[in-house]
């Protein structure tokens, strides 16, 4: 039998029918969805006079335009207000599983699925969100679609899509005391250009992205659409499992064991055909920062920000504004940049080993007295379990502000946005212009160790500085 990568197993075995116009329409086996993109679906459900097709696939929480200042209901904003009570009222209409804000269960979308083991290997995955590739840390093809797919997947539990060509971006050996799985995702992004994704499928491999922790590979993943890949997967193993074993919604006893067999099977062949191939050293991957206004406008935190004159012709233009934008002068190191605030959270960076890794450097320290700095759990699971470490007081302690769990800053569809052109040194995934609330907010995109640092120094720092090596890298 021929070689075949994972990416091609689930997708073939997924294909209902090849259309007439040579896309293919995919079954969807879990189907995820939130409080912003979801209710024009579900009014268009209704024109058409349509159910769920199979509620059981599908669940549903909220994060997006929740507030994580205050829980009180009735919210302020009554947009929020609306939509989430619009949510409540169509899961209820429609048998829908719903991790609510009282659930004890509420988070990141992102963050809830394999949490709760609905994400597991070999499957699809679906929700009208872009980050929706982050599922694909545990061998899921995971796709972000928009409004009218989020319809058509309530309606017929499937979508169209054209099978996207698959590169294997391999990194190899140990990563230096100091960087984290941010930075090799920024490094790829940087290394690979934000259109270099455009029409693949990545494959995330190699000694560096196994010995990685499954928040690591998460990391790794969410950010694939930033590198513009129409998803990121790693090959299932023995670190999946364990991660899964004893999920609610995992496989239970005998059909674990017969799970795990077949998750294994699921693994790329050795001698499979990839479209390309990128091999990375880890050992020259550095600390990674953003300087501009998309993701792959990044330097290492000790090489100086590109100028005008210092880049090909073709990409003058795009400098020129970047650097007006985030008012720096080309040529100059990026640290020593005043911050005004810091924000720890988001789906790329607020799981429990980043709070962990955090807490570690900031104890007995303090946020620096310019700095606004915000910590937002990624999931009410999270943030209970910080609580229980004794992890919040030591950020409390430090000066963070210590949230409830939601998407928060990252995109500031919720009372946490930037004002004005402050500049926030942030763990989220996405510098463009506005993202944080503000048109002439700035952002710079950095793992949460190196926003822990701005936060005390009051500026872009080098972790390593601030705090010493640490010792080995968690996500």
């Amino acid at each position: 039998m021929t070689p075949r990568s994972l990416f091609d197993k689930v997708w073939d075995g997924h294909r209902v029918r090849t259309l007439r116009n040579g896309q293919d329409q995919l079954f969807i086996d879990t189907h995820l969805i939130h409080e912003v993109t979801s209710p024009q679906a579900f009014g268009m459900l209704a024109d058409l006079g349509l159910q769920v097709l199979m509620p059981e696939r599908t669940f549903a929480t909220v994060d997006h335009i929740v507030p994580t200042h205050t829980r009180v209901e009735p919210y302020a904003d009554p947009l929020a207000d609306e939509m989430i009570r619009a949510l409540r009222a169509n899961v209820r209409e429609h048998g829908i599983t719903f991790f609510d804000v009282t659930s004890g269960r509420q988070g990141i979308v992102h963050m809830v699925g394999p949490e709760q083991g609905i994400t597991q290997p070999g499957t699809t995955i679906a929700c009208g969100d872009s980050h929706t590739s982050t599922h694909g840390a545990f061998g899921a093809i995971a796709f972000g679609i928009g409004t009218s797919q989020v319809r058509d997947v309530l309606a017929t539990q499937t979508i169209a899509m054209s099978k996207p060509k698959l590169r294997r971006i391999e990194v190899n050996g140990e990563l230096r005391p100091g960087v984290y799985a941010k930075d090799v995702i920024l490094h790829v992004i940087r290394t690979l250009g934000v259109k270099g994704g455009i029409g693949y499928a990545y494959e995330y491999a190699g000694t560096t992205i196994e010995a990685m922790s499954m928040e690591e590979r998460m990391t790794i993943c969410n950010m694939s659409i930033e590198g513009g890949a129409r998803c990121g997967y790693v090959n299932p193993d023995a670190t999946t499992f364990a991660y899964l074993e004893g999920r609610p919604y995992a496989p239970q006893g005998a059909a674990w064991e017969a799970a795990v067999a077949r998750w294994q099977a699921l693994a790329s062949d050795p001698d499979c055909r990839y479209d390309d191939v990128v091999v990375i050293d880890a050992a020259d991957v550095p600390p990674t920062v953003t300087w501009g206004i998309n993701p792959g406008q990044a330097v290492a935190i000790d090489e100086p920000v590109p100028s005008v004159d210092s880049v090909p012709e073709s990409e003058r233009a795009a400098v020129a504004e970047a650097l007006a934008h985030m008012q720096l002068e080309g040529g100059r190191p990026l640290a020593g940049t005043p911050v005004d605030v810091a924000f720890l959270g988001s789906c790329t960076n607020a799981r429990l080993s980043d709070f962990v890794e955090v807490a570690r450097v900031l104890e007995g320290r303090r946020v620096h007295p310019r700095v606004k700095a915000i910590a937002v759990p990624g999931s009410q699971l999270v943030k209970a379990e910080c609580e229980r470490r004794g992890i919040d007081r030591v950020l409390k302690e430090a000066g963070f502000e210590w949230r409830d769990a939601g998407c928060s800053m990252c995109l500031a569809m919720n009372p946490d946005r930037l004002e004005g052109d402050q500049l926030c040194a942030s763990s989220s995934n996405r510098n463009f212009k506005g993202r944080q609330g503000s048109p002439t907010g700035r952002t710079v995109l950095m793992s949460p160790v190196m926003v822990a640092a701005a936060a005390v120094t009051g500026v872009v720092a080098d972790a390593r500085e601030v705090f010493g090596h640490a010792e080995g890298a968690v996500a």
